[in-house]
């Protein structure tokens, strides 16, 4: 059986190569939000709150510059399926700049601001406390997170899925290590585990770095900053930081109903949020291939083989996310345990896992539609569509606000909302996007 002439077993294998070590890099990113939620706590409901907000700002903040990664996927492969390898190169250079420019701005904004932060999301005196304290030490790890994504962007387009996922995982294993040592070796409390996740993301941002200069420099690209060059993926990213804005502020939206539905509930939240990110990011592996793919055929003007990836991408998402939802409903009840010993932060999170597992099959086909969409570098709607599901979730997120009951009913009336209507409304904008032709550029440049 063929799709425009690009046999479906031949699609699987290229969906599959870049899918599979993505897939161990993505899940190993939502890693350091388990583990520190597992080493944190058990230092008691406060300290686990304190990481719900902690966390939620510092992954808000990673969010908003997810345009380094993404941006530099879609150039990277593009240009490579033109034949310049020069160039391509060139940009993920550029990119690995802004990233680190961005990452020092970011870390010194939310070293000083860490408080007003927190403060904004009504946490009480010593929740607020135990968050401010893992912002202050987790800060300074920030340029490093952000050259990764800039590193990992310019590896995904030129098909090298294999690098990152190595040192994502060693990453991973660093992390962990340095959190136990750190919180209860050495008794620094949550502040350790903010230390030790910096100091892995800064020693990972440091090692890609020198991989992409030292391919950058093998293909003839220049290595120090160049200004025009900055600009120009700062101007390609603008309307991808919109789009991932937008998602972001549904995310802080999500997490400030969950702190007006009480203690329990936002510990709840927090639980549910870190297993949903391992989800998404393991579903979000497909979404990458799918950017390399579908940059590199709109490169090479290929629109049959930008069809079939579509298509086959797609089957795989929903098919993943049907599994997926299995196994995070069926062994909820198991694996609470390693995030708290309160019943009934186990009860709610418990309840508001089944929701969740119940619409990762809509996650999975939205994941892998904004993949396809980012790929071939339709920023500008994904921008729009962004506006427009916020404008759909956040008056559903103020009723659950407004009416719900605090502990476990409040927290799956507020995952109903969020994976069930928010997530909905991006189904059907990306689907009916990806329905039409407009979005299929062809050739070296884009929109």
């Amino acid at each position: 059986m063929s799709s425009g002439g690009h046999p479906i077993r031949t699609v699987d294998r290229q969906i599959l190569a870049l899918a599979v070590p993505a897939l161990g890099a993505l899940v190993a990113e939502p890693l350091f939000v388990l583990v520190d939620s597992a080493v944190v706590g058990h230092l008691g409901t406060a300290a686990l709150a304190g990481l719900a907000l902690a966390s939620t700002i510092l992954v808000t903040a990673v969010g908003l510059c997810v345009f380094l990664a993404y941006a530099t996927t879609a150039a990277v492969s593009r240009q490579l399926g033109a034949g310049d390898r020069s160039r391509a190169m060139q940009m993920g250079v550029d990119g690995m700049w802004l990233g680190l420019a961005t990452g020092v701005v970011l870390g010194a904004a939310l070293w000083f601001g860490a408080e007003p932060l927190v403060a904004a999301l009504g946490a009480d005196d010593e929740v607020a406390r135990q968050a401010v304290t893992y912002l202050h030490w987790s800060a300074p790890g920030l340029p490093g997170m952000l050259v990764v994504l800039a590193a990992t962007g310019a590896l995904r387009g030129l098909q090298n899925t294999h690098t990152p996922l190595g040192v994502a995982a060693v990453g991973a294993v660093v992390n962990a290590a340095l959190n136990v040592l750190l919180v209860y070796g050495l008794d620094r409390g949550i502040g350790g585990s903010g230390l030790g996740t910096a100091v892995t993301q800064l020693g990972m941002g440091a090692f890609l770095a020198v991989v992409v200069g030292r391919g950058a420099r093998a293909a003839g690209a220049r290595l120090p900053p160049h200004a025009r060059g900055i600009a120009a993926n700062a101007r390609a990213g603008g309307p991808l930081l919109v789009r991932t804005l937008s998602l972001r502020l549904a995310i802080l939206v999500t997490v400030w109903v969950a702190t007006g539905l009480g203690a329990v509930s936002l510990a709840g939240h927090q639980v549910v949020n870190a297993v949903w990110g391992l989800a998404a990011f393991a579903l979000d592996a497909l979404a990458i291939a799918a950017q390399a793919l579908v940059g590199h055929a709109l490169g090479a003007a290929d629109v049959a083989r930008t069809r079939a990836v579509l298509r086959r991408t797609l089957q795989w998402g929903v098919a993943g996310g049907a599994v997926l939802g299995v196994a995070v409903g069926g062994a909820s009840w198991a694996y609470v345990r390693l995030f708290s010993a309160d019943d009934d932060v186990r009860a709610a999170a418990v309840a508001a896992l089944l929701v969740a597992a119940v619409t990762m099959p809509m996650a999975g086909w939205v994941f892998v539609l904004d993949g396809v969409l980012i790929g071939a570098g339709d920023g500008r709607f994904l921008a729009w569509a962004g506006i427009a599901t916020l404008v759909v979730y956040v008056p559903a997120a103020l009723a659950v606000r407004a009416w719900a009951p605090a502990g476990s009913a409040g927290l799956v009336c507020l995952w109903v909302a969020f994976a069930g209507v928010f997530m909905a409304a991006r189904a059907i904008t990306t689907g009916w996007r990806a329905r039409g032709s407009a979005w299929m550029v062809t050739g070296s440049a884009t929109r």
